[in-house]
């Protein structure tokens, strides 16, 4: 068994790197339920086949797979040399979500308080919600992928109980940490903490000193109940990435307007005011028919309803070392309009769009949310 951790990450000089800090290697999972991904999950099976093999131009992936899937994803991934398949069960794929939060110590070694330059928060995840809000009624697996990623990578683990998804913060690096009042106040997740508790968490496990609260997530994110991650990140220390519309009688105008105005009246933990960064949204996109039709209705998982408005966004992408694994919706305008911006926010990096995400954000995520991210251990 690996180590597992007590006490203050953030005292013993832990903290958790921006996602453009080198990578290690990064990890998904394998979609598999049909009553979330249409047609068996066949279609978003193709999707993130294309997201892993785009990835692991630039950095290893460690695809898991159930039992059941993994013949056929060893034997779809064996010609890719740099992606690696293993056995894992889960209740479904979102692994930015389920996986373990990273962190890294800041000097090496720090002799008499711990031998690691790496460990992993295993924070409690009950699917969005819990029972009464939650997108599916059985988690128990989910709950155990952190763990699991850990003890096969021998990361010591610092277990916590508060109820917490990845794609619910963002960090610069450097002290911030950004996320909604939408999920982390939200009662379905830690019913008996206050907004101050919260932030006393975030600032000791993360290694943050200043926490950025934006009022609302993307609209249309009610799986996650607004998921900074679809909304807004970081793209460097003090300049923020904000999903946009021109469209003022569109719903999402609103939002973003809310959050950009937060945004430019905040300061990073440095003292810089933070500049904000305009991506518009695609679409609107909405569920079809034919996309709601197939997907199985098990009573155990929420329905895909045709007719609702998909939570897309291209703030939702993957940095790699050296690349920038971002959806493409088909919206040919948008998707262009979202390479060029892209492009200019990460100009050392190759932006490769992934086509056909479409097939992510039906299923209540992209390409962010299906990937983890495990940083480079300090020398």
């Amino acid at each position: 068994m690996v180590k597992v951790m007590a006490g203050c990450p953030a005292k013993m000089g832990f903290r958790m790197p921006a996602e453009w800090e080198p990578h290690e290697q990064c990890w998904m999972g394998w979609p598999e339920r049909p009553d979330n991904w249409r047609e068996n999950a066949g279609p978003a099976r193709i999707i993130f086949a294309r997201t892993a093999i785009a990835i692991s131009k630039f950095e290893p992936v460690t695809i898991c797979a159930s039992a059941e899937q993994y013949p056929h994803v060893h034997e779809l991934m064996e010609h890719q040399p740099n992606i690696r398949v293993i056995e894992m069960s889960m209740n479904d794929s979102w692994f930015r979500d389920t996986g373990p939060t990273f962190i890294i110590h800041k000097g090496g070694p720090e002799p008499g308080l711990t031998e690691q330059t790496i460990a992993g928060i295993d924070w409690e995840f009950n699917a969005w919600g819990g029972v009464d809000d939650g997108c599916y009624d059985d988690w128990s697996l989910d709950n155990n992928v952190a763990k699991k990623i850990l003890e096969i990578e021998r990361i010591a683990r610092f277990p916590h109980t508060m109820v917490l998804e990845g794609g619910s913060i963002h960090v610069d690096g450097e002290g911030t940490c950004i996320t909604t009042e939408e999920c982390l106040l939200n009662p379905n997740r830690n019913p008996n903490m206050t907004r101050q508790d919260i932030e006393n968490e975030l600032k000791d496990f993360l290694g943050v000193t200043k926490i950025i609260w934006i009022p609302q997530g993307l609209f249309g994110d009610e799986d996650t109940n607004g998921h900074v991650d679809s909304l807004c990140c970081f793209i460097r220390p003090g300049v923020v990435l904000l999903a946009w519309t021109n469209d003022e009688n569109d719903p999402q105008y609103e939002i973003s307007v809310r959050a950009l105005s937060t945004l430019t009246q905040s300061v990073d933990a440095k003292g810089r005011k933070i500049e904000v960064v305009k991506i518009h949204v695609p679409g609107p996109l909405y569920v079809t028919k034919e996309e709601g039709d197939g997907v199985d209705a098990t009573g155990h998982a929420v329905p895909r309803e045709p007719g609702k408005r998909l939570p897309a966004s291209y703030v939702n992408f993957y940095p790699t070392n050296g690349g920038i694994i971002a959806p493409a919706f088909g919206d040919n305008q948008r998707d262009d309009e979202a390479r060029e911006v892209l492009q200019k926010a990460f100009p050392d990096h190759e932006v490769v769009m992934v086509e056909g995400a479409r097939e992510i954000v039906l299923g209540g995520g992209n390409i962010h949310c299906i990937t983890q991210q495990q940083p480079a251990r300090p020398s």
